[in-house]
């Protein structure tokens, strides 16, 4: 389906969890077109470059009112794959029984063509996921470890998660940071050796609620997303998840502008600390009480590429009602 495309005009919200910056940066090597052959998303194409960097826009929270001018943004083709990218989380939930059940669901949703879909079950059930799910959905390792593998019980290496049939591994969630302790420094190892198994890596960042509240959702992510930085040579394989902690399974959830403008930062962290291409090609997507009611008015937000879904996504019917949130992007583009 061809759509026009033509410049969207968007106010930054008040009463967000950041603070406010006027300015943007612009994505180097994007150019604007008269038309677009398919929708394939939203990204900014903004008129000039600003200086203040990712702290200019998460440098903590504020009340504060936003510019009184509005930014004039157009629909571009995404970079990469150019589509939307929804994964489901499935943590440490489901048995055989509960499993085939939600891959049956699974098999018979109508899904939109636009969107990239990896599900993520636990271990030990990966082989019967793998086996049994459409192809039209791939699958994902929940962690992996920093080598090969050896003796260190418990672990999972990439070599295995590849051997099953993964294509994808989540790193850096919050549950494995807080819980159970990883560290930047060690996710960032997780990566780079991930990435040597072709694994695509969905990279997750995120702060938790003190940390919002002090203001330093900026030192946080910057760090968090520095680590991967630091580790990956190569970023065409890597979808980075903002995932705020405090929205993850407590049924809060950022609104669609306060998610917006996270992704913008961190963007414009990319443009600025990897490289524009990266920045303009590298998908982010939102994760934090995702759901199916929900998930259309964040999916309108331009720099919002899909969502990483927990809960969820272990209801056949709704997690399909999420992957096909697409829709509200395409008609934001119409």
């Amino acid at each position: 389906m061809a759509h026009t495309c033509r410049p969207v005009h968007s106010a930054t919200a008040t009463g967000s969890i950041c603070a406010r910056s006027s300015s943007r940066s612009k994505g180097s090597g994007v150019a604007a077109v008269a038309s677009c052959p398919k929708f394939v998303g939203l990204r900014r194409l903004d008129s000039k470059s600003g200086s203040e960097g990712f702290a200019a826009v998460l440098g903590g929270v504020s009340s504060s009112s936003s510019s009184s001018s509005s930014s004039t943004r157009g629909i571009v083709s995404m970079g990469g794959s150019g589509k939307f990218f929804v994964g489901g989380n499935w943590k440490c939930n489901g048995n055989s029984e509960s499993i085939k059940k939600l891959v049956d669901d699974l098999n018979s949703a109508k899904l939109e063509d636009d969107v990239d879909v990896v599900v993520a079950p636990p271990f030990v059930y990966i082989p019967q996921v793998v086996s049994t799910l459409t192809k039209r959905i791939d699958v994902a390792g929940q962690n992996s470890w920093t080598g090969k593998g050896g003796a260190f019980t418990g672990e999972i290496s990439a070599d295995m998660l590849a051997d099953v049939g993964s294509k994808w591994v989540i790193l850096g969630h919050s549950e494995r940071r807080h819980i159970l302790g990883e560290s930047s420094d060690t996710i960032g190892k997780k990566s780079a050796y991930a990435a040597t198994k072709d694994l695509g890596i969905i990279a997750c960042v995120g702060e938790k609620l003190e940390e919002r509240e002090s203001g330093r959702t900026l030192d946080v992510v910057s760090d968090q997303l520095q680590a991967f930085a630091d580790s990956l040579p190569d970023w065409s394989n890597v979808v980075i998840a903002y995932e705020p902690v405090w929205a993850i399974g407590t049924g809060k959830v950022a609104t669609p502008e306060q998610a917006q403008e996270v992704h913008a930062a961190i963007r414009k962290w990319l443009s600025e600390k990897v490289s524009p291409e990266v920045a303009s090609k590298t998908r982010i997507i939102y994760g934090g009480s995702v759901n199916g009611p929900n998930s259309s008015e964040l999916a309108k937000r331009e720099d919002i590429d899909g969502f990483l879904v927990g809960g969820a996504s272990l209801k056949g019917p709704e997690f399909a009602t999420i992957i096909n949130s697409v829709t509200s992007k395409k008609k934001v583009a119409a």
